[in-house]
Parts: C-alpha cells; sequence; structure tokens
C-alpha cells in the first residue's frame, strides 16, 4: 500500500510541475502497418524523442530494419501560434488592433534504405519562430502602433512516410 501510495504522489507531482512550466506530453505512435512488411526497429534503436528548447524542437534519430529497398521521407513541421494587441501611443496606450498568425518551419529528408533493408533516420531538428523574431517582422497596420505579443504557443508534428504509402509509420506531436 505503501509503495503504490508513493508512486501516486510522484507522478501526482509531475503533473503539477508540467502543468506549471507549460510543458506537454508529445504523443508518439508508431504503425508499421504503414511500412513494408517485416518494418521494426533496430535492434538497440527505438522511437524518436522529440524535445522542445526555447523555439527549437530536435527529434532523435533511429534505425528501421526490414524495409527492403522502400525509401521514405522523414518530416518535422514547427508551428508557432503568435497572438498579440497593437497600442495607440496615445496616454492611455489603447489597444486598437488584436492579431494572430501562425508561422510554419518545415524541415524534410528523403531517405534511402541500404542493400540489407535497414533504414538510417537521422536526428531532425527545425527551428520555430521566437517572440523577439516575430516583433522584429510583424508591423501593425498603422506604423505609429506598437505590437506586443500575449502569446507564442509552439507546437510540432514528427512524421516519418514510407515510399508507395500515404500515412505515416511514425508520427509525433507536441
Amino acid at each position: 500500500m505503501k509503495l503504490s501510495l508513493r508512486r501516486a504522489l510522484i507522478l501526482f507531482a509531475a503533473m503539477l510541475f508540467a502543468l506549471a512550466t507549460g510543458m506537454t506530453a508529445a504523443q508518439a505512435v508508431t504503425n508499421f502497418n504503414n511500412a513494408p512488411n517485416g518494418a521494426h526497429y533496430a535492434k538497440g534503436s527505438a522511437e524518436p524523442v522529440c524535445t522542445v528548447t526555447d523555439a527549437t524542437v530536435s527529434c532523435t534519430g533511429t534505425a528501421i530494419e526490414g524495409v527492403g529497398n522502400t525509401n521514405a521521407t522523414v518530416t518535422l513541421a514547427v508551428t508557432n501560434t503568435i497572438s498579440g494587441v497593437c497600442h495607440n501611443p496615445g496616454t492611455n496606450s489603447k489597444i486598437v488592433e488584436p492579431f494572430s498568425r501562425s508561422v510554419t518551419a518545415n524541415t524534410s529528408t528523403n531517405l534511402t534504405s541500404t542493400k540489407n533493408g535497414r533504414l538510417l533516420v537521422p536526428a531532425q531538428t527545425t527551428q520555430g519562430k521566437s517572440t523577439a523574431d516575430f516583433l522584429a517582422t510583424f508591423k501593425c497596420p498603422n506604423p505609429n502602433w506598437t505590437p506586443e505579443v500575449t502569446s507564442n504557443v509552439l507546437s510540432f508534428t514528427y512524421t516519418l512516410v514510407f515510399a508507395g504509402f500515404t500515412q505515416p509509420a511514425i508520427r509525433i506531436t507536441g
């Protein structure tokens, strides 16, 4: 009984930490039904893991065996949804224009299987849009107004799609 209570408290503390820091868990799905028959992670390899640091998403590499001569494409798309307001610079700094923009950056790599039916999937990294970078190029409709970003939410999608298949064998979202 003591051990399960301790585990429950640790899990609860981890969930509170995740909520307090704004962390969200990535959702990973590997479905080798969307791959050549016999595809599997190579010994010592596993599903890629994606991490977010500031505005950068990095996903680990992996190796898949049993793919025959089938090539694949790995893609990492990072989207920032940036919201804010424009201020009129008068004495009240009145809010005059709300805005919301989505900005997506993609990295895509075509992968060729080796002669032994092994696919080496390299690590992927894509830089999202920081608030400072966004403000450096964003202009309010009136040049006298000043933009203020109120939220910058980053999301990402990592996919590995084999040639001849329409759905990803690996999909990670966060």
